[in-house]
């Protein structure tokens, strides 16, 4: 027979597990599953329809080679995302259409980042002090920004710096439909559905679909609560 005591170890076992994973909040499916990278592949900044253009078997073995760089470079450690500033980008296996991403991420001195959005660079992550080195790239507008538009582009620079210090977490909600985004950092929007520019081709629009992305290099960034919520379009 169980003991009172043992029955309450198991009860707090179970109750640890379950906490491990993110809660979702209606609507919204983890992107992340706070225990290991499933879900995920290598990319970088390529153009995405050279995955488009493979065959199923030819896709499937270049996700698996890719994900020997990735776990170079990528681990979870407290439930959390970590990347070295090295190696290949973090990538969705699925691709996505419309949607709202929501994620927190914390970073550190040097480091240089950014969300891609259907496999094109970028919702913009800056280490914002002079210190940094890239004021002259914008980095002292702050992050949010759609960084890869056209220079004067709307949505280029973020509307307000609202970048956090180093060491803490900073939030992100990303709404993309169609071909325009909106960007809220850090309970500020700082995009108010700019059109995100195609950067493989400029002279067509963004693709209708592609994967998240998640950019590094340069240090350590650390990601967690990575969560989606697909948009139906009509």
């Amino acid at each position: 027979m169980r003991t009172k005591s043992s029955i309450t170890l198991i009860f707090l076992a179970l109750c640890l597990s379950a906490c491990s994973q993110p809660l979702a909040p209606e609507g919204f499916t983890p992107l992340f599953n706070g225990e290991n990278l499933e879900g995920w592949f290598g990319h970088g900044t390529e153009d995405p329809r050279m995955l488009w253009n493979m065959t199923a078997s030819e896709l499937e073995a270049h996700m698996e080679q890719t994900r020997e760089d990735v776990r170079a470079h990528w681990s979870v450690k407290n439930g959390e995302l970590v990347n070295d500033g090295e190696g290949l980008y973090l990538t969705t296996n699925k691709n996505y259409g419309d949607f709202e991403l929501t994620l927190e991420y914390k970073t550190v001195p040097g480091a240089d980042s950014g969300i891609y959005l259907r496999g094109v660079p970028q919702v913009q992550i800056w280490d914002t002090t002079e210190e940094g080195g890239k004021w002259d790239l914008g980095a002292d507008k702050g992050s949010g920004g759609l960084w890869n538009n056209s220079a004067g582009a709307p949505g280029k620079d973020p509307s307000k710096l609202m970048d956090k210090p180093f060491g803490e977490w900073n939030s992100f909600r990303i709404l993309m439909t169609g071909d325009k985004v909106t960007v809220h950092f850090n309970g500020e929007k700082v995009v108010d559905e700019a059109v995100m520019e195609n950067y493989f081709d400029r002279s067509i629009p963004i693709f209708e679909e592609g994967p998240i992305q998640l950019q590094t290099h340069g240090g350590e960034i650390r990601w967690r609560n990575v969560l989606i919520r697909e948009i139906p379009r009509g």
